[in-house]
């Protein structure tokens, strides 16, 4: 199962990378100094809400069919209104997790990605709620 390991509050900072016009193939290399355009801030770039936007770091395989693995870093944002369909950080009962968030007949469900867990019904007397939207994942390769 998919839990959050850790909260990351976000931490601005003045650096900025070379970003290049020239899209990279990944066949033969080419001279991509020639192309390069201007710096990227990759706070800018992740962070589109800073006040209500938070990191976390996952511990677990249940969404890994998201493309979200054990280790990985989440970028969250709080102002974003979860909709069905959306990868979301959420509390059920005390303890917070990340999973697809699904509506159905007017209830909340949440989906993993990983076919070795079961889809989560939230019931009447479940303590639930979302914590934020996923926007980006952040993972080595």
């Amino acid at each position: 199962m998919a839990v959050i390991k850790s909260i990351y509050r976000i931490k601005r900072s003045r650096r900025a990378f070379p970003v290049f016009t020239a899209r990279i193939r990944a066949g033969f290399p080419s001279p991509a100094a020639d192309y390069e355009e201007n710096k990227l801030d990759l706070n800018q770039y992740l962070v589109k809400n800073p006040p209500a936007t938070f990191f976390v770091r996952v511990s677990g395989d249940s969404m890994e069919g998201a493309g979200i693995h054990d280790g990985d870093l989440l970028v969250v944002d709080r102002s974003l209104e979860p909709r069905s369909g959306n990868v979301v950080i959420a509390v059920v009962n005390g303890e917070l997790t990340v999973k697809r968030l699904r509506i159905k007949r007017g209830k909340p469900v949440l989906e993993p990605e990983n076919s070795k867990y079961p889809v989560q019904e939230i019931k009447k007397e479940t303590e639930f709620e979302v914590w934020g939207v996923v926007t980006s994942v952040i993972h080595p390769l």
